[in-house]
This record gives C-alpha cells, structure tokens and sequence, in this order.
C-alpha cells in the first residue's frame, strides 16, 4: 500500500498551498505599492488573508492558478534544460570559439532536441508520429520538405560563396 506524505493530502493540496500563494503574492504587492499607506503592515496581512480565503472557496480560480501552476514550472524546466544545454555547448573557454554560424545551427538542434524531449517526456509521439507519417499525405510532404530544404541549403551557400569571392 502506498502512503500518503502531507504534501499530497488533499487539505494541503487544495487549500493550503493556494491559499499560502495567494497570500504571499497579494501581501508582497501591497507592500511594495503602499497601496494602503506606508507601514501599514498589519492592514495589508488582512487584505491579504481575506483575499487569500475568499480565493480558496471558490472553486473556479482555485482550478486555473492549479493549472497556471502547473504550467509554469514545466516551462521552467524546459527552458532551464535547454539554456543549459545550449550553455554548454557555446561556452567560450580559452582558445575554444565556435564561429556565430555553427553557434546559431547548435542552438537550433539543440532547441528541436528538447521540443522533442518534451513531447516525448508528455507521451504524445505515438499520437503526433501517427499524425506526421502514417498519413496518405506525409510522404509527398516530407519530401517537398526535403527538397526545398536541399534547395535552401545550396542557394545560401552558393550566396555566401559569391559574396566570400568579391
């Protein structure tokens, strides 16, 4: 049997944290605005308590800051993953530089690696590789995609050759 920490019980879940969020949240803006006057601490903890607990009894914001919530800390995750990864990768030590091209291209497959991560990390690439290549369609789009990929590629280089030769 599986035991419940106090941090997944329901009361702490649905009623503590948010309330304590709210709180905070609404306390700290009222402070640094001064809204209710200079010093006026204790003014500002009951607007904050009392919005806190009005917030907590009702159903409908409790649900979207829930969900804001948890919006937010994925996001976190998945930009923190990929700043760090990138990091890595374009450091600048002693002696080691990479030019700004290969610099912009490692930054584009290393943004494409984490999306993929992310869909991954989701389980939604059965369904979206179902969606993209089990389709009757897919197989004229990847190639189009290919080609005009190719075509891209050579012009710009063709380009930056013409403009390096002058």
């Amino acid at each position: 049997m599986v035991k419940e920490t106090i941090f997944q019980n329901w009361i702490f879940r649905d009623y503590i944290l948010p309330f304590l969020l709210v709180f905070v949240l609404v306390f700290a803006v009222l402070e640094k605005t001064k809204l209710l006057g200079d010093g006026k601490k204790q003014l500002d903890a009951i607007v904050a308590l009392i919005i806190g607990l009005i917030v907590v009894g009702v159903l409908y914001p409790k649900d979207i800051m829930a969900n804001m919530i948890l919006f937010l800390s994925v996001s976190l995750v998945i930009v923190f993953v990929f700043l760090l990864l990138y990091g890595f990768v374009v450091g600048d030590k002693d002696g080691f530089k990479l030019s700004s091209e290969l610099k912009i291209a490692l930054g584009i497959i290393i943004g494409v690696a984490v999306i993929f991560a992310g869909v991954w990390a989701m389980g939604l690439n059965v369904e979206i590789f179902d969606i993209l290549f089990k389709q009757s369609w897919s197989e004229s789009l990847w190639t189009n995609i290919a080609f005009i990929a190719i075509f891209v590629f050579v012009v710009a280089w063709v380009l930056k050759s013409a403009k390096g030769g002058e």
